[in-house]
């Protein structure tokens, strides 16, 4: 991805795009072909999903979330591009789409539908704004040039785990934090009704869901949704009038006739365990804010609560875990993190947290193992200093080097950067 860097250093021209859903040339201070466009969107889309969360552990439910975007993305204008849909682990009602591709929905979003049409017209909706590049103009305008030449470079890194960073993902965090304009809402919408009803969904779903919206925002929204959806796809009455008159307009019954599809029982049958689980979840939410004004044995005893709704969730199982460590009870964190990574061992933090207590046990090679996998799912400087002294516990004293000092590049002003700088000139004099 060595693009991105000379880009950002200038050496790339500024030049003319073409807009494949309209057709019209646009003025791209960096052209991005769409090569490069996918490659940006794969490189990013994981660390995202980590960040958020990591993916929710029911692969039932993300075949089927997959499967609706899928005959969706055939019906749209670029309908070759390596389209994935994934479950994101977040109570935070909120969708995004990353440039060539790569779409997730939370699963605080999907809990608050009620049919398949509705869903439909939110991955319509973001399968729009992939095939319109509206993240790709973002680039193109020179939005991410404010990150600078060492965020985007560490994806080009030739180190261990892809260029350690404390940064790790801001590329893909400032894509779906980005605040789309409202012609691009606008232009999102019109495009998904359109791609719904090619795909032979009941166009009202979408009305229905902006109805929910707007009952939500007229409400006095959540922070949730304040600080998700409603966030980053700017929403308003107008809107949904909008959208309102141009299914009127392009869509009446007399001319999509009457078997068009809502799906609302495979929809429910879908989603029939995230229902269950909400309040679960609602709990997991609670305690998470609890730790965040460090009352952790108040957190602690919702985590428990939650679990016992929901025993075999992992993400909560990570929490009460976590939580533990941080009162120095190493016992329970043990047990809740490795019943959370043999559940679904495809989280960072879980990996993060059983190879931390490991370490505090003096199983170094076995800390290895799980702190190596959780820098494969989200390099951190945490996770990096953390499998430098595993290393030095096996005896690896030229990667416990070489990965502190990676520390201590990437967060030189952090106590965790300062600390692996310290350890790594001890390794270097004792040489």
């Amino acid at each position: 991805m060595r693009w991105i860097v000379l880009a950002l250093l200038g050496i790339m021209l500024a030049g003319c795009a073409v807009n494949p859903v309209t057709g019209k040339r646009e003025l791209a201070l960096i052209p991005v072909p769409e090569s490069q466009e996918i490659e940006l969107g794969q490189a990013s889309y994981p660390q995202v999903i980590q960040q958020m969360g990591g993916s929710y552990p029911d692969p039932q439910l993300n075949e089927y979330v997959d499967t609706v975007g899928k005959r969706l993305a055939r019906y749209s204008h670029r309908p070759d591009l390596p389209y994935q849909f994934t479950v994101i682990n977040d109570s935070t009602p909120n969708a995004f789409a990353l440039p060539g591709g790569p779409v997730a929905i939370t699963r605080g979003l999907l809990t608050v539908m009620e049919n398949e049409a509705q869903l439909a017209s939110v991955l319509g909706h973001e399968i729009a704004h992939v095939t319109a590049r509206h993240s790709v103009q973002g680039i193109q305008r020179g939005v991410l040039l404010e990150l600078g030449v060492g965020v985007l470079g560490s994806l080009t890194s030739q180190t261990a785990y892809g260029g350690l960073t404390s940064q790790a993902g801001q590329i893909a965090a400032s894509l779906i934090n980005n605040t789309y304009s409202r012609e691009q809402e606008r232009e999102s919408d019109r495009l998904g009704i359109d791609y719904m009803v090619r795909a032979g969904y009941n166009p009202q779903g979408a009305v229905e869901l902006q109805e929910l919206f707007y009952r939500k925002l007229e409400g006095g929204a959540e922070p949730d949704w304040l600080s998700g959806l409603f966030r980053t796809h700017p929403f308003s009455k107008e809107r949904m009038l909008e959208n309102q008159q141009y299914i009127q307009a392009n869509y009446p019954p007399s001319r999509i006739g009457s078997d068009m599809q809502t799906n609302a029982t495979a929809f429910m049958q879908a989603t029939a365990g995230l229902r269950e689980k909400k309040k679960a979840y609602d709990l997991y939410d609670e305690a998470r804010q609890l730790e965040a004004q460090e009352q952790y044995q108040k957190a602690i005893e919702l985590y428990q609560q939650a679990l016992r709704i929901a025993p075999q969730e992992s993400l909560i199982l990570t929490g009460v875990g976590l939580a533990s460590l941080k009162i120095g009870d190493t016992i329970p964190a043990q047990r809740y993190l490795r019943q959370a990574v043999d559940l679904h061992g495809e989280y960072f933090q879980s990996r993060m947290g059983l190879g931390f207590v490991l370490l505090e046990k003096r199983e170094p090679a076995a800390a290895v193992e799980h702190l190596e996998y959780s820098m494969k799912l989200l390099p951190t400087p945490q996770a990096g200093y953390l499998l430098a002294q595993a290393y030095e516990g096996v005896g690896r004293r030229n990667d416990a080097l070489a990965l502190y000092q990676e520390v201590a590049q990437a967060a030189p002003d952090s106590k965790i950067g300062q600390a692996a700088a310290q350890r790594a000139q001890q390794l270097q004099s004792a040489r």
